[in-house]
C-alpha cells in the first residue's frame, strides 16, 4: 500500500455521537402520539441525506390526519441540540488529531450533513482548526453511498486515493469511501454496531482502542 498521507474523518457518529440523539429525539416525538419508529427503517439513512426514509412523512401517514410541521418540528429539533450538547467527543479521537500534526498528515471531514451542523459542531468543541478541508452535503450533488463527497475531500487535500485513510461508522459511508478508492476503517458506535459493516477494510471497536502510530503500521502491512 502507498504511503499514508492524509485522514479523511466522517463526522456524525465517528466524531460526535449525534445519530442517538436524533434517533432518540424523532423517537420521542413518534411516543408523544402513542406510536413506535422503527428502527430497521431509520437505520436507512444512516450516513447519508438521500431521503431513503422520511420520518415526517411516516409520522403524518401513522397518525392519519395533518399534523402542523412549523410548530412541532422546532421543538424536536430543539430536544435533538439538547441530547446532541451533552455528548464529549467521541473516544481516541483527539488523539488522532493530534498524533496525525505530529506525523504531517493532512487531515479532512466527508459528511452527508450540511456544512452549518459539522462546522458549528468542530467550533464548538475546539476541533474545527484540526482540518484541512471540510466537504459537506452542499459541495456535492449526490451525498453518500455516493463517493462524491470523498472525491471532494480528497482534491480539497490534494492526495490521491491510495494516499489517504477513511474511518466512517456505517455502511453508507463505508461503501461511499470504497467507491472513491480509499481504505476504510469501520468505527461503529452504539447505533450502527448493529448495522451489516463487514465490507470495511478494517474494523476497530472504537479508535481508542488502537492508537494512530500502530494502525498506520498495520495498514502499511496489509
Amino acid at each position: 500500500m502507498s504511503t499514508i498521507c492524509g485522514l479523511i474523518f466522517d463526522f456524525d457518529g465517528l466524531i460526535l455521537e449525534t445519530e442517538g440523539p436524533v434517533y432518540q429525539s424523532w423517537q420521542e416525538l413518534y411516543a408523544s402520539y402513542g406510536l413506535t419508529l422503527s428502527f430497521e427503517k431509520w437505520v436507512t439513512i444512516i450516513g447519508t441525506h438521500d431521503l431513503l426514509f422520511d420520518a415526517w412523512a411516516e409520522l403524518v401517514e401513522q397518525v392519519g390526519r395533518p399534523l402542523n410541521r412549523e410548530e412541532i418540528e422546532p421543538k424536536r429539533m430543539q430536544r435533538e441540540l439538547e441530547l446532541v450538547h451533552t455528548q464529549p467527543v467521541l473516544p481516541g479521537v483527539t488523539d488522532y488529531l493530534t498524533r496525525a500534526k505530529h506525523w504531517g498528515l493532512k487531515v479532512g471531514l466527508a459528511s452527508s450533513s450540511s456544512r452549518r451542523w459539522v462546522t458549528g459542531h468542530l467550533d464548538r468543541l475546539g476541533l474545527l482548526g484540526c482540518f484541512d478541508a471540510i466537504r459537506a452535503r452542499e459541495d456535492v450533488t449526490r451525498t453518500k453511498p455516493d463517493p462524491e463527497l470523498y472525491q471532494s475531500a480528497l482534491a480539497g487535500l490534494a492526495l490521491q486515493p491510495q494516499e489517504a485513510l477513511a474511518f466512517e461508522d456505517s455502511p453508507n459511508g463505508v461503501l461511499a469511501a470504497q467507491r472513491a478508492g480509499i481504505f476504510c476503517v469501520a468505527v461503529p458506535n452504539p447505533l450502527t454496531q448493529y448495522l451489516p459493516l463487514d465490507h470495511a477494510d478494517l474494523r476497530l471497536e472504537s479508535l481508542a482502542s488502537l492508537p494512530l502510530d500502530d494502525l498506520l503500521r498495520k495498514v502499511s502491512r496489509l
